[in-house]
């Protein structure tokens, strides 16, 4: 199942409107809905001095890095699937999976969405599971298209999520795997993960992201769930909002190469 880029449609929300209904307290999935159709908010339309300064949000400015020591480490694989066995062997506590389908031109990706017999083997050797989306990547990454993009991802990631056995009650990890400017925050990172809220509810949207991108979603409510990655992130900087970190280098599992993430949080989203 490949997933077309959408169609744009609709009437643009500007940055203006944005602004000014947050700043008025406009619920988040309500401003989203007015925009239905959207792939991006209009960029045109730049807020007012007043408005951006009555609004204490949507600051991707970085608190001071967090301390918080590692509970272990988890795995993100997409070339194929190490057993548990050799996962639970080579000492990590669990996996985060990707509830998505291979994009065009990635059928290297064999783990690629995860399926529910390595779930149930994962779980059953008392190894953790976490969701995680990601369809396209660069010039075809998911939050590119806005609003729409997002309903229309996370709707096949929640799809893929419960076929693989995922609860109802599981967050799913919505991928920036990007390092956006602050206007590309705002006219199109924010707009896409509304799309994830209104599928999911705001407490089941999870960003992966890099430090300035979890600083601006969780300061105005966009996700409760933050995986940080490195890129635009400072050396050896940790968002204490930050649930897991990606760490750099690569290591094989079971002849498979695998990213290591870093938990920080006794609860980071996997599955219960």
């Amino acid at each position: 199942m490949s997933l077309p880029r959408p169609t744009p449609t609709g009437t643009p929300v500007s940055r203006r409107r944005l602004f000014s209904g947050l700043a008025a307290g406009t619920g988040l999935v309500a401003l989203a809905a007015a925009g239905a159709g959207v792939p991006a908010l209009a960029s045109a339309d730049t807020p007012s001095a007043d408005t951006l300064a009555g609004l204490a949000a949507g600051s991707s400015e970085l608190p001071p890095s967090s301390r918080a020591a590692g509970l272990g480490t988890i795995l993100d694989y997409a070339a194929d699937v190490p057993t548990a066995a050799a996962v639970a062997d080579a000492g990590y506590q669990g996996v985060n999976r990707y509830v998505s389908q291979r994009r065009p031109g990635a059928e290297w990706m064999k783990g690629k969405p995860l399926q529910r017999s390595e779930a149930d083997a994962m779980r059953a050797a008392g190894l953790t599971v976490v969701s995680c989306y990601q369809y396209g990547k660069a010039a075809t990454a998911d939050w590119l298209g806005g609003f729409p993009a997002g309903v229309d991802h996370a709707r096949q990631a929640l799809a893929l999520h419960a076929a693989a056995g995922g609860p109802a009650t599981a967050p799913i990890y919505a991928s920036i795997d990007d390092n956006p400017t602050q206007t590309q925050l705002v006219t199109q990172v924010a707009p896409f993960l509304l799309g994830w809220i209104s599928v999911l509810g705001p407490g089941r949207v999870g960003v992966y992201g890099n430090a300035p991108t979890i600083s601006f979603a969780s300061s105005l409510g966009l996700a409760s769930w933050f995986w940080q990655h490195g890129w635009g992130t400072p050396a050896g900087y940790t968002h204490p909002r930050a649930h897991l970190r990606q760490e750099r280098g690569q290591k094989t599992v079971d002849g498979i190469t695998v990213d290591l993430n870093t938990v920080l949080n006794p609860q980071y989203g996997q599955w219960v």
